[in-house]
């Protein structure tokens, strides 16, 4: 009996637990934080070995094959251990793959992956197909091909997933965009991150397709490096050449595999990051074969992901926007770009290596005020108090939101969009979300 040793206990490492010991394999779960009651009773329920808390070499050293979570970094001591014992290191997505002849749509991207991940399940779901979610959002994969398989899944993958994934292949591979993120993981090398994200097309063939946007400079510039097999779909937001999805004349296009259109007011969806979204999924589920009064339905009544631009409530006329989910400059970016109205914008949190000059135009354009929300706000002031615009200093959301309060007049909006990530202050982007909507509602 091989060994399997799985680091991290939370949604994919516990799910890959579960495949592991119902496929033969001795397992043993080894968590260096507290693992949650509720992976506990999964893992116990299970019979299977697990320690938080800690990691025990002797036992994860022993292993054939390691199942790591996306979120350990390369450089973490049990790791660096184990590639010097050559022992392998793969991710749950990778391991579930091996046990599934399931269609795989595989959503990647440094924004938008959650949108269009959740809006093509929509569009599956409402089409009646027998569709899992999974990834970064949904039930893990594993636990999904162990106790509970569909024909078809909808994947959000993280360029950390990407990372320790081989000999997967997805069926229908989407590439939303590439901009700076988690440089900090990628030894702060740009194409070291770049590489992670075209990770997604290895393997395929050509009965698959690869779904990409067409204006993204860098992903224009690394696909003339690959030989790629898959049928390609591109898409961008006016027609040009060689897209086959687009917007023209405030029709919302699609010309391949089926020829699709609808009016772009009909999408639910606004903004121009998601009419890049809109599109994938629209697209992909072109290929998929949902009929067209589905795909058209679904994108008309698709209600949005939460902590992604998401309407929390309006006090003394003011708007409060949640959008969590911006962890980077770009999503950033997006978001300042769709505001309609003055803006006092919260920004900070963990830092991963962000250059902040793509966003000070519009800052200068849209923000009325700054109000900076981090344990440590010195890269934040270093950027943007020479912009002349009034800014606050806090460290914990009940401080940020007050400022909010104090600084917004009637018709201005609130937005949380932080650019960074937020385990400096927060268990997770979540967390932040959550702390924000509860504190803005019981204004």
């Amino acid at each position: 009996m091989s060994n399997i040793v799985i680091l991290g206990a939370g949604e994919s490492g516990a799910g890959a637990a579960v495949l592991a010991q119902k496929k033969g394999f001795n397992v043993f779960v080894s968590d260096m934080s507290k693992i949650s009651d509720k992976y506990k009773k999964m893992l116990d329920g299970h019979q299977i070995a697990w320690e938080e808390g800690q990691h025990t070499e002797e036992k994860i050293l022993a292993a054939d094959e390691v199942i790591k979570s996306p979120g350990i970094p390369d450089t973490a001591p049990i790791i660096v251990k184990i590639k010097e014992r050559g022992i392998g290191i793969i991710s749950e997505i990778e391991f579930a793959g091996r046990y599934t002849d399931s269609k795989m749509i595989c959503i990647t991207g440094s924004n938008g992956k959650t949108t269009t991940t959740s809006l093509i399940y929509h569009i599956f779901k409402n089409a009646g197909y027998d569709v899992g979610l999974a990834g970064n959002i949904g039930n893990s994969l594993a636990l999904q091909v162990a106790e509970d398989p569909h024909p078809y899944y909808v994947i959000e993958l993280s360029s950390f997933q990407l990372d320790n994934m081989y000999d997967f292949r997805a069926n229908i591979a989407i590439l939303l965009n590439i901009t700076p993120d988690h440089l900090d993981r990628y030894d702060f090398k740009m194409q070291n991150y770049v590489d992670a994200k075209m990770r997604i097309i290895q393997n395929q063939t050509p009965q698959d397709a690869f779904i990409y946007w067409n204006d993204d400079p860098i992903i224009k510039k690394e696909l003339e490096k690959y030989d790629i097999h898959s049928i390609q779909y591109p898409f961008s937001e006016l027609k040009e050449k060689g897209s086959i999805g687009y917007i023209e004349a405030g029709q919302y296009t699609i010309e391949q595999p089926e020829p699709f259109n609808m009016e772009q007011e009909a999408l639910s969806l606004t903004g121009k990051h998601n009419i890049y979204n809109s599109l994938a999924a629209g697209i992909a589920t072109n290929i998929a074969g949902i009929k067209k009064d589905v795909i058209r339905q679904s994108l008309s009544d698709f209600p949005g992901v939460e902590h992604r631009l998401e309407k929390v409530c309006t006090v003394r006329g003011v708007q409060y926007i949640n959008d969590s989910k911006a962890t980077n400059v770009d999503a950033c970016w997006y978001a300042l770009e769709s505001m309609k109205t003055k803006t006092i914008l919260i920004i900070g949190g963990k830092d991963k290596g962000n250059d902040y000059d793509p966003i000070k135009p519009l800052i200068k354009e849209k923000c009325a005020g700054l109000v900076y929300l981090g344990a440590d706000n010195q890269k934040l002031h270093d950027n943007f108090d020479t912009l002349g615009i009034p800014v606050r200093d806090t460290h914990s959301m009940k401080e940020c939101v007050q400022a909010c309060y104090e600084m917004a007049e009637p018709g201005m909006t609130v937005l949380l969009s932080p650019c960074c990530a937020s385990f400096d202050l927060f268990k997770n982007m979540e967390d932040r979300g959550e702390q924000f909507k509860e504190l803005a509602r019981n204004l």
